[in-house]
């Protein structure tokens, strides 16, 4: 089967996973634009897409936002999910779109969940409310050594609440991620996030159409 009659008669449903500073948004936009100029009708979306979803983001990652408790941040990142599936996701699937999404329900498993030690079972839990149990067709997770990504972060003119986390916080994310990996290696697919941005898509691409096909 080709890519692109899979992609235009079902909907295909991808996430970019990984810590910050893993190249995550970079990637999505080079696929996203590979596959449109391939003819196949793509939308990204982030956390920042929709205006409820960009609201809720804000008030995550506000600098000022320190006083917010971990159980808080939880239920915030699980009505983005919530909002995004509802507003933006499902209608493009079922318009048999190619949905490339920045981020999921397997971050809250990582940095909720392994990064600020919430009960899994309970993230687990949220997350099948917030998206009506919909998963990702395949999910790519660019790995990348937390103090490779503290240093690239920390290029940014701007770092909001949770990016100024110190390396052990990442650590645990990431360690979180790998286990996820780990558990569903069909869907979720690692990738070397520390070679050239060249090398990660063109591998990427070649994953996707192994993926498909």
């Amino acid at each position: 089967m080709e890519m692109e009659d899979y992609v235009k008669k079902g909907g295909l449903f991808i996430t970019f996973e990984g810590i910050d500073g893993s190249g995550k948004t970079t990637q999505a936009r080079l696929l996203r634009d590979y596959l449109t100029s391939k003819g196949l009708k793509v939308i990204l979306i982030d956390d920042n897409e929709s205006r409820i979803s960009k609201m809720i983001m804000e008030i995550i990652t506000d600098p000022n936002s320190k006083e917010m408790c971990y159980k808080t941040e939880l239920l915030l990142f699980a009505a983005i999910r919530a909002q995004n599936v509802h507003e933006l996701i499902l209608p493009a699937l079922n318009m048999g779109m190619t949905v490339i999404l920045n981020r999921y329900s397997d971050a809250m498993i990582a940095y909720q969940g392994y990064g600020r030690n919430l009960p899994i079972e309970i993230i687990e839990l949220l997350n099948e409310f917030a998206t009506g149990g919909l998963k990702p067709d395949l999910t790519i997770l660019l790995d990348l050594d937390p103090l490779e990504a503290i240093q690239r972060i920390n290029k940014r003119r701007q770092v909001n609440r949770i990016e100024s986390e110190k390396i052990e916080f990442y650590r645990r994310v990431r360690e979180g991620y790998l286990r996820i990996a780990e558990t569903e290696p069909t869907r979720i697919k690692v990738i070397n996030a520390a070679k050239p941005i060249s090398e990660v898509q063109h591998e990427i691409r070649q994953l996707l159409r192994h993926f498909i096909i």
